[in-house]
């Protein structure tokens, strides 16, 4: 088992125990920082980012491995100081991977997800991409293949470094005193998830805050400027895996319906946001004008439908941590088959908080793929017993069933 799947039998827990604290600390101080399907959104926005990253479907453009071995010119034997050089890289190249992710219009894309909550609390932060399907980080990481610093290094300090940026996605912890000068703190990254024009496009830094101060790209947090949270062209809808390809298919349609040949190409390369001039005016999109009018998107749940999908949201957890007990003993291609299913089913569930009319079909879909599943695996699903296999359909028959049979 990776030390990457090692590590998240640890950290989601974690992250869970912090959620549910923050939670209760914004209830106490009569806060509401939390809204039910914004965080079944994020939460499972997190759970595929997490399958993602496990099945490794990514493009490698240059590989880290490859410049150490080819370009290396010193090699650092004391650790301390490997493990200090690697995170200031590591840091370093989050800054400009993030800024790039902003300011570029294909990478937004990468990206967008995570800015897409119009809240922003713990769970927000767990808002990650599924989207990054080029990764091309190493280019950025010169300086550390250069001195030596080996892989091995970054594959333990990348999920470390990553976990390090989800404590500061809260609304409860003010100005940190001298801590504001030297790292990313709550009131740091609020501004960078505000809309606000005074923090638009501001504090990229991810654990150093030294980063925005050199670069010219730091905003403090103004008392008199209330952070307004979101994206300027709003999701509107809970289901992170269309979020995830919502930009990009705006992009795909902008170039395909410009006349411009010059604007089909360059669309993917300008800056966020920019649109051919004649499909902009043709094809106008929902934006954000004004942050301070800001309707948050939140379409009528009722409480059972509510309840039943925080029940689909824990359920499809169990399969997510059944899949990573199984990954390294099973072929690729279950492990492929599995995730997929479990794409499909958060795919399902989150659809249904958006209040679409076609949600009854929604449990069939569900029930016919698990079905198939089922069979194709002559009737065990990935390994269970049949004790298991049989209580496993049982809820996946009844859950496939409930939509039809409520309303809402």
């Amino acid at each position: 088992m990776s030390f990457y799947i090692k590590s998240l039998f640890v950290a989601i827990p974690l992250f869970m125990i912090l959620i549910a604290i923050e939670e209760v600390f914004a209830r106490y101080k009569g806060i509401v920082v939390n809204r039910h399907a914004d965080m079944i959104s994020s939460l499972s926005s997190g759970m595929t980012n997490i399958i993602k990253n496990i099945l490794k479907i990514s493009i490698i453009i240059v590989s880290y491995s490859w410049l150490v071995e080819n370009i290396s010119i010193y090699k650092i034997e004391q650790l301390w100081i490997v493990v200090l050089c690697a995170l200031v890289v590591q840091d370093f190249t989050g800054y400009w991977l993030h800024r790039l992710n902003h300011r570029v219009n294909i990478f937004w894309n990468r990206h967008v997800i995570h800015h897409s909550s119009e809240e922003f609390n713990l769970s927000c932060a767990l808002r990650q991409s599924i989207s990054q399907t080029f990764n091309y980080a190493a280019i950025l990481m010169i300086p550390a293949a250069l001195l030596g610093i080996p892989a091995y290094v970054f594959a333990i300090l990348g999920p470390i470094h990553l976990f390090m940026q989800f404590w500061y996605h809260t609304r409860l912890i003010n100005k940190m005193g001298i801590l504001e000068y030297i790292l990313v703190t709550p009131s740091h990254h609020r501004v960078h998830h505000a809309i606000n024009p005074e923090y638009i496009d501001k504090n990229y830094s991810q654990i150093f805050i030294v980063w925005d101060k050199l670069f010219g790209t730091f905003q403090e947090e103004l008392s008199e400027v209330k952070p307004v949270y979101g994206t300027l062209t709003p999701a509107s809808t809970w289901n992170p895996v269309i979020i995830n390809f919502k930009h990009l298919w705006q992009l795909l349609k902008d170039s395909w319906r410009t006349k411009n040949i010059l604007d089909k190409i360059r669309i993917w390369f300008m800056p966020t946001g920019w649109r051919p001039v004649d499909v902009k005016f043709k094809y106008p999109i929902k934006k954000i004008l004004n942050p301070y009018d800001q309707k948050k998107y939140n379409p009528y749940n009722p409480r059972n439908f509510v309840i039943f999908s925080w029940i689909e949201y824990f359920f499809a957890s169990i399969m997510m941590f059944h899949l990573f007990i199984l990954f390294d003993n099973q072929s690729l291609n279950l492990n492929y088959l599995y995730a997929g299913y479990i794409f499909v089913y958060i795919f399902i569930y989150s659809s249904i908080l958006d209040n679409k009319k076609s949600f009854k079909i929604y449990g069939l879909i569900k029930l016919f793929l698990f079905s198939s599943i089922l069979f194709y695996q002559n009737a065990s699903w990935f390994g269970l017993s049949f004790e298991m296999t049989i209580l496993f359909g049982s809820y996946i028959l009844l859950s496939s069933l409930i939509p039809i049979f409520i309303n809402k």
